[in-house]
């Protein structure tokens, strides 16, 4: 408690709310022709979509600040949609729960806040024009399946609603930290770092809105909701992820006390509790990262090499993933590889595959390798794979498919179905790049791999104790 009173603290020492603070409108970008607030307005809408959270919430702060200078109501909606790629009900119900913690929160803070069935574009310009709402803000996501969600909206809102974007996910907003697509975390590095003073800064707060809504939400018949799914029931739900900020919260302050000061010399040791864990909250924007490293950086003096590790992966690669997404339309294909990659695999594609495997096979971790059927069951069980261990699970695919696409199809269907961080930028990146080595230019010719960094069962053992990790997850245990 002492922790949420110090970040609550934090936020009213930063503007008593989001009217009186200096909001950089950098963070903002126009969708929409238009940009004037119509007169008979009667309320803003925040359509919420990647960033699942009230507090912290640069998008949900700037639909605050447009309706407290207004002085009208503030509306939240999400548009649940049936089916959304490879997800199933595990990442549908720790969405959910999120979300209802979200409701609970809008409702304290007089605010509502509507879930609505079916895909934006259906549903989202016939609640805009019934509640006369006067301007509508979203969040931001680089994937193309958002992108067109937003770019469908927009031709169907009508002329006279300005509709605007915040980055509320990156801590420098994709489309300012680089106007082009980065070749590394070493181009991109310099480019974060000298952005970070002016937007690495503490959040206001949203406070109790003193307009209230003119009709009330819907209640939200919660348990109904499931029934509009379209996905598959049978991967289940994992017991070490409470979903919801109250938990992602609490995992952040276990992190802080508990394993940061082992991250810098023990994170790529699977068998080691030293990662942070934050994944499944982040990626559905329940916690924000930049609250992360807020309260992670506090712990600097004592821990710099931890402080300066976590702060490279969960910004400059974290971030290096959404600009890839951002300004790589085929993120998620081979044709996303650079074109000597693409050459070096083509060139090996017809190589003897020491070993081949059938999607069935990989998924239910029946190879001869023990340490990556160890990392596939683990993934399958908890929805999270060590991150070590994601590069060498990847890169064995490629050694046991047909083909670099296959390989690529297949990593991604895993990922995106299992992990509960799966449909994300550094989920995609992370596969492309260990699959289609897209700066492993240098490392020596082989078959299969070519030029692409090669990766083996002997060098995992040098790096931590195999043998522990896979007893821990041997089949027996998942039957």
């Amino acid at each position: 408690m002492e922790e949420e009173e110090a970040i609550q603290e934090a936020r009213r020492r930063a503007a008593p709310s989001v009217r009186e603070f200096k909001y950089n409108k950098k963070r903002v970008r126009l969708v929409s022709q238009g940009s004037d607030l119509k007169d008979d307005a009667r309320c803003i809408l925040y359509w919420m979509c990647r960033d699942q959270r009230v507090q912290d919430n640069w998008a949900f702060l700037y639909a605050q600040r447009l309706a407290l200078k207004q002085e009208l109501p503030l509306h939240v909606c999400f548009c649940l949609v049936p089916k959304f790629l490879e997800a199933t009900i595990r990442h549908y119900r720790f969405m959910l729960r999120g979300l209802q913690e979200v409701a609970e929160e809008c409702a304290e803070l007089n605010i509502s806040f509507h879930l609505l069935l079916g895909y934006a574009k259906d549903v989202l310009p016939t609640f805009v024009a019934e509640h006369g709402v006067g301007g509508l803000v979203t969040d931001f996501s680089p994937l193309r399946l958002p992108r067109q969600w937003v770019e469908d909206v927009r031709e169907r809102l009508p002329e006279d609603v300005p509709f605007a974007q915040v980055d509320a996910h990156n801590i420098v907003p994709c489309w300012v930290a680089s106007p082009k697509q980065e070749y590394s975390a070493r181009t991109i590095r310099g480019k974060i770092h000298a952005q970070l003073p002016e937007f690495l800064t503490e959040f206001p707060p949203v406070v109790r809105h003193p307009h209230p809504p003119s009709c009330p939400a819907e209640p939200i018949a919660w348990e109904a909701c499931y029934s509009s799914l379209q996905v598959d029931h049978s991967v289940k739900e994992v017991e070490w992820a409470t979903p919801g900020t109250a938990a992602g919260m609490a995992v952040l302050k276990s992190f802080i006390a508990e394993r940061l000061k082992s991250f810098s010399t023990h994170r790529n040791d699977p068998n080691k509790a030293a990662l942070s864990n934050l994944s499944p909250w982040l990626h559905f924007g329940q916690v924000s990262t930049q609250r992360a490293i807020l309260e992670v950086q506090k712990h600097r003096r004592n821990y710099k090499d931890s402080v300066d590790a976590f702060v490279e992966e969960a910004v400059v690669r974290r971030e290096l993933a959404e600009n890839f997404c951002y300004y790589n339309e085929n993120y998620d294909s081979v044709q996303g590889a650079y074109d000597w990659a693409q050459t070096t695999l083509k060139l090996h594609a017809k190589d003897k595959r020491p070993y081949l495997y059938s999607l069935q096979e990989l998924e239910q971790g029946t190879t001869h390798d023990p340490l990556w059927n160890a990392a596939q069951l683990q993934m399958v069980q908890e929805g999270k794979m060590h991150g070590f261990l994601r590069m060498y699970w990847a890169k064995k695919i490629l050694e046991w498919t047909h083909s670099p696409e296959e390989a690529l199809q297949f990593a991604i269907y895993l990922n995106d179905r299992y992990e509960l961080d799966g449909r994300d930028p550094n989920g995609y990146v992370g596969c492309l790049w260990s699959i289609c080595g897209i700066h492993d230019q240098g490392w020596a010719e082989r078959p299969v791999f070519g030029k692409i960094r090669y990766m083996n069962y002997a060098g995992c053992k040098r790096k931590f104790d195999v043998d522990q990790f896979e007893r821990r997850y041997a089949p027996t245990h998942s039957q």
